[in-house]
């Protein structure tokens, strides 16, 4: 694969795009743990926040959709990732882990598994 593919794929745009929406996303769940929420709804608002952020960043820029009637696949995908989120920081605090630190240690893995699903299951019926 040449850079030039590799800055044109669909992988790539979505690192680029997810970094910019984790930044969002993780800023809201920091400011939230701040702001003295349990981790649980600390996670909940910010990846409702992320949710209505992210679906128009990552349907137009990535995978060049604007069907705003995939918004339903993307919150059920969205569920599917803060379930697993969640059940990670929880692991994660079982060993001591600050919430902090699981929640920014969960960001790229969770970012495989956003762009699997809206890959497969959001975008590609756009």
């Amino acid at each position: 694969m040449t850079i030039r593919e590799l800055v044109s794929s669909k992988f790539f745009k979505f690192l680029l795009v997810g970094l910019m929406n984790s930044v969002f996303g993780y800023g809201c769940f920091a400011s939230f743990l701040y702001l003295g929420l349990h981790y649980s709804s600390a996670l909940l608002l910010a990846t409702i926040l992320g949710v209505l952020f992210n679906f128009k960043s990552t349907g137009s820029l990535v995978f060049n959709s604007n069907n705003d009637r995939l918004i339903f696949r993307f919150i059920i995908g969205y569920v599917l990732v803060y379930s697993v989120n969640l059940g990670g920081i929880a692991l994660f605090s079982l060993f001591g882990v600050a919430p902090y630190v699981s929640g920014l240690i969960l960001v790229p893995p969770m970012a495989v598994l956003s762009f699997l699903i809206n890959n497969r299951f959001v975008f590609n019926h756009a």
